[in-house]
């Protein structure tokens, strides 16, 4: 059996489930779901959801979230293969595994020496697995780096991410601040230069802390500064949260003056529940003597990476990850797509005549290869709910989730291991698509936005036109998969009706219609 397979569909029959829901949402429908530029504020779409109906016409669920979010196909295949073992193979999965048995310890292991191969890590570094995510991470770097908290640390902050992992590092270090904020006082759309880094950091810190890519904001730094002329045993070590792009370029380990490397496994290298962390062990030996054991470096290095019951599963999963890079074609290949992804994104905002928007000016050395912000219609909310309803009709979720950050105009577009080149093309064909039906010109003299008259000899392209042929993922001989099942707490509305009116495409508006 072949190491990576391509994923396939359990064939559950979803045949009862579906007419009898049909059967219910026929009787609860009373007025249409929408018009071609209204769309009901409590749509699911519009609140968050990642489930789309049931009849979708995409044979599996493109996910576009910005964490979590799926792995490779392939990759799910060999875990469901290799972590959940037919019980007749009289075999343990790694979840089952007790952290300390010789089973898991040849696992953790395997996946430790798959990420020092992968991303090329240096012998002088030691490899941890963690948990409490990126928050923990804000508060273990300054207490296992701080012996107090009048040590001093240097914090790039350059976004939403690092802004918050500052603000924890205020109880347990004293944190000077060098800030790429806009001169409107909340948005960033670039990092500050290593020369200003050199300049402007405190001499006395422990470190310099920085984010390699603001998911939230768009940015990223496709290379870690590198401070050439500055000897780097005068240079406080650097911290990286690479949580959002670790695997997906090389690192610099000794030429950036790398300290300490962490990223949370949910994005790019496996599910959520663990976090790695790379340190260089010359900066063990410092923690705040207040520092809790599960967070201490030291502590957990001396006990083998199991000084308390780490998640087994979730370390497998790493493993197996970091096998698929390096079937793909290693960290070299993964940046290749990485970018090849992001332009055919970026290059259609730019090609739409102003219809899409990004606020990372196409200049930018800093736009994100990860996470592709972009508004519809400058921000136009009938138009841009119209679009995400649109897109989870077709199986297209993830551009705007819940967050605890405020909603501005624009959506994302996550672009991580787990999303294809294929997939992303589904996403851009859609775009186009939904572009040519509702474009909007202004005319000279005029200051209202009107829709854009669609030559009748053009038909509005049907939802299967702007879709690659995904079948393959799908067990069911339409390609579309009918035994999807909703959550428990998912209230059954007239959103999952099980009908084609779903997929019709919206009237076109007359060219005197103005767009509210």
């Amino acid at each position: 059996m072949a190491p990576f397979e391509a994923m396939t569909s359990n064939n559950h029959s979803g045949s009862n489930f579906t007419s009898s829901l049909g059967r219910l949402v026929e009787e609860e429908i009373q007025q249409p779901i929408m018009t071609a530029d209204k769309v009901d504020p409590n749509h699911p779409a519009l609140q968050g959801s990642l489930t789309p109906p049931a009849n979708c016409p995409s044979s599996k669920v493109l996910n576009f979230s910005p964490g979590p979010t799926n792995l490779p196909a392939a990759v799910e295949s060999t875990i469901l293969r290799r972590c959940f073992p037919d019980p007749s193979t009289k075999r343990l999965g790694s979840m089952a595994l007790s952290h300390r048995s010789p089973e898991f310890g040849a696992i953790l292991r395997n996946s430790i020496a798959l990420t020092r191969r992968v991303m090329e890590v240096p012998p002088e570094y030691e490899i941890l697995f963690t948990q409490g995510g990126g928050h923990g991470q804000f508060a273990a770097v300054p207490m296992n780096l701080c012996p107090d908290k009048d040590a001093k640390a240097t914090y790039i902050v350059s976004g939403t991410w690092s802004s918050r992992a500052v603000i924890e590092a205020n109880k347990y270090c004293t944190p000077t601040t060098i800030s790429s904020v806009n001169e409107d006082g909340a948005t960033f759309t670039s990092f500050p230069s290593a020369e200003r880094i050199v300049a402007e950091h405190d001499p006395e810190s422990k470190f310099i802390y920085m984010c390699s890519n603001e998911t939230v904001n768009g940015i990223e730094l496709h290379r870690l500064p590198v401070f050439d002329d500055v000897d780097n045993t005068t240079v406080p070590p650097l911290v990286v949260d690479a949580s959002s792009d670790f695997t997906s370029k090389p690192i610099s380990w000794r030429k950036s003056n790398v300290g300490i490397l962490f990223a949370c496994a949910s994005k790019n290298i496996g599910h959520p529940g663990i976090t790695m962390v790379i340190i260089r062990k010359d900066l063990l030996g410092q923690a705040n003597p207040f520092t809790p054991g599960f967070l201490n470096y030291e502590t957990n290095i001396l006990a083998d990476n199991v000084w308390n019951t780490i998640p087994t599963f979730n370390v497998d999963v790493i493993g197996i990850m970091m096998e698929w890079i390096l079937d793909q074609g290693g960290i070299e290949a993964m940046e290749e797509n990485s970018i090849a992804k992001a332009e055919l994104m970026y290059g259609l905002i730019e090609d739409s005549n102003g219809f899409y928007g990004t606020p990372i000016d196409k200049s930018s050395e800093h736009r994100s290869r990860m996470n592709v912000p972009f508004c519809v219609a400058g921000g136009d909310e009938e138009l841009t709910n119209l679009f995400l309803v649109e897109c989870w009709n077709r199986g297209i979720v993830g551009l705007r989730t819940v967050t605890p950050f405020k909603q501005g105009i624009y959506l994302r577009a996550s672009l991580y291991h787990g999303v294809s080149y294929e997939e992303t093309v589904v996403l851009a064909n859609f775009m186009k698509e939904f572009a040519a039906r509702h474009s909007i010109s202004k005319d000279v003299g005029e200051t209202t936005m009107v829709a854009e008259n669609v030559s009748s000899a053009m038909e509005p392209a049907s939802p299967d036109s702007s879709c690659v042929d995904l079948s393959i993922f799908s067990s069911s001989p339409t390609g579309v998969d009918m035994a999807l099942t909703l959550p428990k707490n998912f209230k059954v509305s007239s959103y999952t009706k099980i009908s084609r009116d779903m997929f019709a495409p919206p009237a076109l508006a007359p060219a005197s219609t103005t767009l509210r």
